[in-house]
């Protein structure tokens, strides 16, 4: 089952200076995403907050789970559109943060609720609906379904005039390849700890090249060099703007009528997504299972990952305002460095509060270009696909009863398929999950058939001996 060779299994406890390191490789991995959420959604949500609440909600995940699962909670983008339901209508902004709490109130009971279900009815069902055939490119759509992302964020600096990037697109593919390169090198030539930490190196080196872009751009007045914005350090948030107090701080004046017409519209927006997520989150952690060789749905149990999830989203949304999720980036970051030690997650998740208050640090973390971030992305993505292309390697794909399968998941994920309902998204990765089961469900009969019929093959065989 084992697809990588770890260093550190996750109940080791790896010397301090290493699981600081480490833990700063993960928070790196997972930061511009994190913050990429309340970016995008604005009306004054914090960044800092987002990262403090992602910080939270992995403590209560970690604690859920006994701390066998190391993966860290970062935003979820899946409820962008939830997310933007409750600023709808013209709102004020402290009724639109009552929203937030509310809607993430009702995905992570979505999640308690499935959790206790899986409590008494087990993972049996999951098992059969899901096998390496339909979890396997379903793992590998993850990372797939990301690598725009990664390819676009590659030629991309982050100094914006007028919406217009300023940084040539090849100064940028050269910062973010410099990244790409320092990552496969450290990773394939480092030695000891080099080789543990090659995203830090490489964004590091990638930052370096970017920030003499930039400095000479400055001085020179040319535009296209100017690859890192450091005009966010004339702008420092020193403490995180916590979406509960401003949620609590006008809210009551909702009249009672338009507070439960508004509560409506909040279930409709969260709820079905949350049954979106499951199917994420059980892909998520069937890929951690086979990083680390260990089961996690059995140990310590998809119910019990359920309410870490979601019990810790709630926590993360009252805090930043962004329900939270495990995050494929730290998967990714466990699979290349080797180090499945949960202590490091747990580190990174204090390390996440720590920031969010001081705010030169977090402002510096900010102003790593996209450019770099690009180039960790296209390993950290790869990684990820990689990981789900090996679950698929002992099935039979000359039978088309998983040739259909496979194909089905991975062209319906590339192909990028989402359906919408209104304020209701079917993400890609869930469509092909779904599509992925039917057509497994569809293609049964003719599997236990063949199975049928290898057994009685067996059988003869051993009769005739």
């Amino acid at each position: 089952m084992n697809n990588v060779k770890l260093v550190y299994g996750v109940k080791d406890k790896p010397p301090v200076g290493k699981t600081i390191a480490f833990a700063f490789q993960q928070l790196l991995a997972i930061m511009a995403a994190t913050i990429a959420v309340p970016a995008i959604i604005g009306n004054g949500m914090s960044a800092s907050a987002a990262l403090f609440g992602a910080g939270v909600g992995t403590l209560v995940y970690l604690l859920f789970t006994k701390f066998r699962s190391p993966v860290f909670l970062g935003s979820s983008f899946a409820f962008l559109g939830s997310m933007s339901a409750a600023f709808a209508g013209g709102v004020s902004m402290s009724v639109g943060y009552l929203g937030l709490l509310i809607g993430a109130a009702i995905a992570g009971l979505v999640y308690v609720i499935i959790a206790i279900v899986v409590k008494y009815v087990g993972v049996g069902w999951i098992n059969k609906l899901m096998p390496a055939v339909v979890i396997g490119p379903t793992v590998a759509i993850i990372g797939l379904s990301l690598a725009g992302n990664a390819a676009g964020d590659l030629v991309k600096g982050s100094v914006v005039v007028n919406k217009v990037i300023l940084a040539s697109p090849y100064v940028s593919l050269i910062c973010g390849l410099v990244t790409l390169g320092t990552v496969i090198a450290c990773s394939v030539y480092g030695k000891k700890m080099m080789k543990m930490i090659p995203f830090i190196i490489g964004i590091l080196a990638g930052y370096a090249v970017a920030a003499i872009f930039t400095v000479i751009g400055n001085l020179a007045g040319i535009d296209a060099l100017k690859v890192i914005n450091f005009g966010l350090f004339n702008d420092i948030q020193w403490y995180p703007d916590f979406t509960f107090l401003t949620a609590f701080s006008g809210a009551y004046n909702f009249a009672g009528g338009t507070f439960w017409t508004y509560l409506g519209t909040i279930a409709v927006a969260y709820a079905p997504v949350a049954f979106v997520v499951f199917a994420e989150h059980i892909a998520d952690h069937k890929n951690l299972s086979s990083i680390i060789d260990h089961d996690l749905l059995s140990d310590p149990g998809l119910n019990r990952t359920l309410l870490g999830d979601g019990i810790g989203s709630i926590a993360g949304a009252f805090f930043g305002g962004c329900p939270n999720t495990t995050y494929g980036e730290s998967v990714g970051c466990v699979a290349i460095s080797g180090n499945a030690s949960v202590v490091t997650i747990l580190v990174t998740a204090f390390m996440a509060i720590a920031i969010s208050f001081f705010g030169p640090f977090a402002t510096f973390l900010a102003t790593i270009p996209s450019c770099v971030m690009g180039g960790v992305c296209v390993a950290l993505y790869g990684f990820i696909a990689v990981s789900g292309l090996k679950m698929i390697q002992k099935v039979d794909l000359n039978e088309n009863y998983n040739l259909f399968v496979v194909s089905v998941i991975l062209i319906i994920g590339v192909g990028g398929l989402s359906i919408s309902f209104g304020k209701i998204t079917i993400t890609t990765i869930a469509c092909a999950l779904i599509l992925g089961i039917l057509t497994n469900v569809l293609c049964s009969k003719a599997r236990k058939q063949a199975e049928k019929d290898e057994e009685k093959t067996e059988e003869k065989v051993e009769e005739e001996k």
